[in-house]
This record gives C-alpha cells, structure tokens and sequence, in this order.
C-alpha cells in the first residue's frame, strides 16, 4: 500500500482511493472522520478536487451549519416514515422525535468526507457521509458540488 505525506491532505495511503483522516466538528461533537480522495497511484489529484477540499476546510464552520441544518431538515421529512415502519416499541431509539439540530448529534455519526473526481462539466464534487440510527443499511449522505448542498439521502448519493 503506497503511502505519503500530501502538502494539502497530510498523511494519506492508497488502497483503490487515497485515504487520510480529516477532524470533522458536527452537532456539537468533534470527530475525526475517513478522508477519501479520488486519485491514481501516483498521488496526482486534479486542480479541481484541491479547490474543493480548499474550499471545505476553509469555510467548515458556515458548511457544517449549512449541512446541519440539512440533514435536521430531511430527517422531519423521513423520521415518522420509519417511527411507522419500526413499531411502537423500537420508534423512540431508532428514529426518536427530535426538536432541534443540536439533538441530531444522536443519532447522526460522520464517517467521512469525500473528494471526488471532477467530470468532464467541471464541478467540484465533496460528499459527507454519515451512520445514523433509521437508516443502517444504507446510511445517510450529504452531497455538495460547487460549495452547495444539492442533495440529503442515503449514502449512494455520493459514492
């Protein structure tokens, strides 16, 4: 497994995809999440990909607020869907009913953050992905191109 300390992304190894760990402050709760960036063996990441991880960790305080606020949006939208599915007894551990983002930070855990390749109409491409309580088979996932959340759902959104 090559490995090696990337001026932008520190220390990263490659295995399919580079990997490194980015801190990630999310709910009120400080992780440390996988940093998976698209890239060939050599360590050659295009321009684009730099700029959007440039453009992430730059501005992560307004981003998580913005993509705090979006994943407490979606969850009303879906968490009495699932309260329906798992049953009285299950609904308050799996999808509980929850007044505010800052309680999210239960339920919801960032796994990690992903720079993916830019495609041939130029967008930067970045994607968070979570585990959270209603969803473990498929997770939950926040999508951003160009700096914008444009999509919550499940993890596929993304990979």
């Amino acid at each position: 497994m090559a490995s090696l300390n990337h001026e932008l992304f520190g220390e990263i190894s490659y295995d399919l995809y580079w990997s490194g760990k980015q801190k990630v402050k999310i709910f009120g709760q400080e992780r440390i999440v996988i940093l998976s960036i698209d890239g060939n063996e050599e360590g050659e990441f295009q321009d684009a990909q730099k700029e959007a991880y440039i453009n992430f960790v730059g501005n992560m305080g307004n981003m998580i607020t913005k993509i705090e606020d979006a994943i407490f949006d979606y969850y009303q939208e879906v968490y009495m869907e699932y309260r329906d599915m798992v049953g009285e007894d299950e609904a308050d551990r799996i999808a509980p009913i929850i007044e505010n983002k800052e309680e999210m930070g239960k339920i919801v855990e960032p796994t990690q953050l992903t720079i993916r390749r830019v495609r041939k109409n130029g967008i930067r491409r970045i994607g968070l992905l979570f585990n959270c309580t209603w969803e473990i088979e498929h997770g939950l996932a926040v999508k951003i191109e160009d700096e914008e959340i444009v999509e919550v759902g499940f993890q596929d959104i993304v990979l």
